[in-house]
C-alpha cells in the first residue's frame, strides 16, 4: 500500500472475494444512493461525505455537478463544489470553501462520516453549504469504537459464504455439487449460473446487442425458481448438483442439467440449453419430480385429502403442496420507457407501466402464451414464450430500477406419475 494514512470503509457489503476499500488520509470523496442511469437521480437526494482526515488533522475534496444531459456545462452551467474539513481540538469542521460555476446549489442534506480507522465512523448530518461540526470523543472512546468495529468486521467474513472448489459427492457416480460459476456461451446467449446457491442464473447476456438483462448479486436475484408459492421457498438456495453438461462445442447445442433437493421427497431440475438450430433462444425446462415417497402416502409426497374430521389436525401438519414458481428479476435499464406488453386469453391487449406496482393474470387475462419487456429506449424487447397449460398465473412485480415476470404452475400434490413442469424460452428481438 502507498505511503501515507489509509482507514479502510465499507458501504456494510464486504466479502472476502471482493477488494477491501481504503480512504487516503487527507481526502474527501462524494458518495450519492445508487441509480441506474442518470435519470432516475433527484436534486434532493442526499449526499454522503466520506471524510479521512490526514496526520494533520485535514482533509479536502471535489464535486462536479451539472444536470446530467446536454451541453450547458460548456457555458458555465455547472458547480464544482471545493469541501474541506479541519480538527480543532475535539470539534472536526466540515464547510464549503470555494465554489466554481452558475448551476445553482441544489437544496440537499449531506451526511458526514468521519473514518476513524478499522471501519469505525463518526456520523453527523447538516444541509449541503452550511458548516457542519462533528464531536470526536476521547481517544480511549475512538480505540474502543475502532476495536470493535475490527471485531464486528472479522466476524462478519468468517461468516460470509466464500467460492470454494468444485467437489464431488461421495457415493454418487457421474454427479457432482459444482462450486465454480458455470458458463454457457453459444448462439446469442452467454449466461453464468452458480450451481451452488439455487442454481440460479446469475447473469443472462444477449451477445448481439449487449444488454445484460438479470439484476442480481450471488446470493438473491438473478433468475430463481422456488418449489411453493412462498416467496424464497425452498429451491431458492439449495445447493444444487450437476448432473449433465454438454459445453464442449461452440457450434453445437449447449446444455446444462442441475437438480436440488427441495425437501418432502421431492427435486427440482433444471435444464438449461441453447438450441443448435435456433441460437436466438434461450430455453429453460424446469420440473418437480418426486424421488422417495413416504409411508401410506399413497404414492403422493405431499399429501392433500382429509378424510376424517378426527385427524384433521395430524394431517393438516404433514399437507403441503408443490407449485413451481418461476421469478427472474429483470434490470430496467430506462424505467420510464419501460413497460410490459401482451395479448391475453381472451384478445386484450394489455400494456402494463411500473407505476401500477405488483399485477396478477390468471385465467382469461393470462397472457396467451407471450408477453414482453419492452425498452423503447434500447429498441428491444425481451420476449418469454411458454406453454399454457402449464402455467396458471403470471405476475408482474415492478421495483426501483427492476421487473419481475413470473410463471406459476398449478399448486398441488406431486407423485413420481404427476410431476410439475415449465419449460419456457427468451428470446431478444427488436421494438417496435
Amino acid at each position: 500500500m502507498p505511503k501515507g494514512t489509509w482507514l479502510r470503509f465499507d458501504f456494510e457489503d464486504s466479502h472476502p472475494d471482493l477488494p477491501t476499500l481504503y480512504l487516503r488520509g487527507g481526502s474527501i470523496i462524494s458518495v450519492a444512493p445508487p441509480h441506474l442511469h442518470v435519470g432516475e437521480f433527484t436534486l434532493s437526494d442526499d449526499l454522503t461525505l466520506l471524510v479521512s482526515l490526514d496526520e494533520n488533522g485535514k482533509a479536502e475534496g471535489l464535486l462536479f455537478e451539472d444536470d446530467g444531459d446536454g451541453y450547458g456545462y460548456t457555458k458555465g452551467k455547472f458547480l464544482i463544489t471545493n469541501y474541506i474539513a479541519e480538527k480543532h481540538s475535539s470539534i472536526v469542521t466540515v464547510k464549503v470553501s470555494k465554489t466554481e460555476g452558475d448551476w445553482q446549489r441544489p437544496k440537499r442534506r449531506v451526511h458526514v462520516r468521519l473514518l476513524l480507522g478499522g471501519g469505525a465512523m463518526l456520523d453527523a448530518w447538516g444541509m449541503d453549504g452550511e458548516t457542519i461540526k462533528i464531536n470526536v470523543p476521547s481517544e480511549h472512546e475512538v480505540s474502543e469504537l475502532i476495536t470493535k468495529s475490527n471485531e464486528s468486521f472479522k466476524l462478519h467474513m468468517e461468516n460470509t459464504k466464500l467460492i470454494p472448489e468444485k467437489e464431488m459427492l461421495p457415493g454418487q457416480k457421474g454427479m457432482e455439487l459444482s462450486r465454480v460459476p458455470i458458463e454457457l456461451n453459444n448462439g446469442n446467449w452467454k449466461l453464468n449460473i452458480i450451481p451452488w446457491i439455487g442454481g440460479r442464473i446469475l447473469s443472462m447476456s444477449h451477445v448481439p446487442s449487449g444488454v445484460q438483462w438479470l439484476h442480481s448479486r450471488i446470493d438473491i436475484n438473478g433468475y430463481e425458481e422456488y418449489s411453493s408459492t412462498e416467496y424464497r421457498s425452498s429451491g431458492c438456495t439449495e445447493e444444487y448438483n450437476i448432473i449433465e453438461t454438454d459445453l464442449e462445442h461452440a457450434s453445437e447445442e449447449e446444455s446444462l442439467i442441475l437438480e436440488g433437493d427441495v425437501g418432502g421427497g421431492l427435486v427440482l431440475q433444471r435444464k438449461i440449453n441453447i438450441p443448435s438450430d435456433n441460437p436466438n433462444i434461450l430455453r429453460i425446462a424446469s420440473t418437480i419430480e418426486a424421488r422417495s415417497v413416504g409411508a401410506g402416502s399413497g404414492g403422493y409426497s405431499r399429501l392433500l385429502a382429509i378424510h376424517w374430521k378426527v385427524h384433521l389436525m395430524m394431517v393438516t401438519k404433514r399437507c403441503r403442496l408443490a407449485c413451481l414458481r418461476v421469478h427472474p428479476t429483470f434490470t430496467l435499464f430506462h424505467p420510464t420507457e419501460s413497460f410490459v406488453s401482451f395479448t391475453s386469453i381472451d384478445g386484450l391487449k394489455h400494456v402494463v407501466w411500473p407505476d401500477s406496482g405488483e399485477q396478477i393474470y390468471e385465467g382469461n387475462n393470462l397472457p396467451h402464451g407471450k408477453w414482453m419487456l419492452v425498452d423503447k429506449s434500447l429498441n428491444l424487447q425481451l420476449v418469454n414464450m411458454f406453454d399454457v397449460s402449464q402455467v396458471v398465473k403470471c405476475i408482474v412485480n415492478w421495483d426501483s430500477g427492476t421487473v419481475n415476470l413470473e410463471l406459476w404452475s398449478e399448486d398441488r400434490p406431486v407423485s413420481k406419475e404427476s410431476p410439475l413442469e415449465i419449460e419456457h424460452e427468451y428470446e431478444v428481438t427488436s421494438f417496435p
